[in-house]
């Protein structure tokens, strides 16, 4: 069983700059099949959105979603770990934030996410949530 972040982390970045449009955003975790990117600018983190980000601060709110940007929709203020955190102390910052994804940091750029399904799977394969995230896609 892994025990560090390093181990189940996805080092597969998806990313968008803050200026990028709500639309270009869907389209490119549609083009991508992921659920969430994380806004950078150069190799600095500002934030990660996800498809509920979008709907909910976004879309929601009216207006063309091709002149909105993603920086109005994306969570800025984020719990990180680090690749060589304990996975424990993952699953507890999760909890305690109520957070389904954790960007992974280190010297200060972006290196990785790890998602409660990484989790599930890593933990619990047998579990709903752990067979749901390992299933193949429906897209």
């Amino acid at each position: 069983m892994a025990q560090r972040v390093r181990d189940i982390m996805t080092s597969q970045l998806v990313t968008v700059e803050p200026q990028a449009s709500v639309s270009a955003v869907a389209r490119k975790m549609r083009d991508e099949n992921v659920g969430a990117v994380l806004v950078t600018e150069g190799e600095e983190l500002r934030g990660l959105v996800s498809d509920r980000d979008l709907v909910v601060r976004a879309l929601a709110e009216g207006g063309d979603p091709e002149q909105k940007t993603v920086a109005a929709a994306c969570s800025s203020d984020l719990v990180t770990v680090t690749p060589d955190e304990d996975l424990d102390h993952a699953v507890a910052l999760m909890r305690e934030r109520a957070v389904r994804r954790l960007p992974v940091v280190e010297d200060g750029r972006a290196v990785g996410i790890v998602s409660l399904g990484d989790m599930a799977i890593e933990r619990d394969a047998e579990s709903a949530l752990g067979d749901i995230s390992a299933a193949k896609s429906n897209r």
